[in-house]
């Protein structure tokens, strides 16, 4: 009769791979000498593990860490699509107390990753952005649907390649995003034209920016319109990231550098 470690044994059966999330020291050289390659993702490699996932953002839901993790390590290169991998998570304590077994897909590329690596604004304010334009597309404005540009990061410059449409209700403020009571503000102002303004700390510079970057070479998916084309085209000139909901599909889109590299349905996130 097979005991209970033998049934649980077959979680880490024929793995390609063990991810370790946020490991202390000792519990990372507990696994040195076993015959998969490792997988650190933690906010900094204190490990000094040979492959490593930066983790921007502390994602107090495990699937959402995992997912997060798992993208990273796509990108990078550490495992392929078809790959199965056990994930050691904590969920009660410090160390891992939790394990799930994982195969490797390629829808699980949704952009997340990209999104908040390697970015000039801090994670927590493109997060912050971020669940704003979701939110806004799960509810609308009023029950109604709307569309909305936010560009994060990079503020001094986007100003300069951009003009007011109407007075700035956030010149002598200092309110970030955030805020629940700030994040309730943007909603409300979502519903007038132009482009929320960003810093890299979360500072909201300004409301009903017209953005003039250059279109040019800037290539978006058909069917989108103004709002995508000035988003995709203003990453491209500055360090920023865009941020777009779509009045017309209810989609949030993100752009940066230029490029088109997030696509989400609000009512699926």
């Amino acid at each position: 009769m097979a005991t209970l470690r033998d049934s649980l044994g077959d979680l880490v059966a024929d793995i390609d791979g063990l991810f370790l999330f946020s490991p202390s020291t000792s519990y990372y050289e507990r696994f040195d000498d076993v015959d998969v390659s490792r997988v650190v993702v933690a906010a900094e490699n204190s490990v000094e593990a040979d492959a490593f996932v930066e983790l921007p953002l502390t994602f107090e839901n495990a699937r959402d860490r995992i997912k997060f993790g798992l993208e990273g390590a796509m990108e990078q290169g550490h495992v392929t699509e078809g790959d199965t991998v056990a994930c050691a998570v904590a969920m009660f304590g410090e160390d891992a107390d939790c394990l799930v077994r994982v195969r490797v897909d390629e829808t699980m590329r949704s952009g997340i990753y990209d999104l908040f690596t390697d970015s000039r604004a801090e994670p927590g304010v493109i997060r912050d952005v971020f669940e704003v334009a979701i939110d806004l597309g799960k509810k609308g404005q009023k029950g109604k649907p709307v569309g909305a540009l936010f560009v994060v990061g990079d503020a001094g410059k986007v100003m300069n390649k951009s003009r007011p449409l109407s007075y700035n209700p956030f010149e002598k403020s200092h309110v970030h995003v955030g805020d629940p009571i700030v994040n309730v503000m943007l909603k409300e102002f979502s519903r007038l034209d132009g482009a929320f303004i960003v810093s890299d700390a979360g500072k909201i510079v300004s409301a009903y920016r017209y953005l003039e970057p250059s279109a040019e070479g800037v290539d978006i998916p058909k069917g989108l319109g103004a709002r995508h084309m000035a988003g995709g085209a203003i990453t491209r000139d500055t360090n920023a990231i865009a941020i777009v909901l779509s009045e017309s599909d209810g989609m949030v889109r993100a752009f940066k550098g230029g490029d088109l590299i997030l696509e989400i349905d609000p009512e699926e996130y």
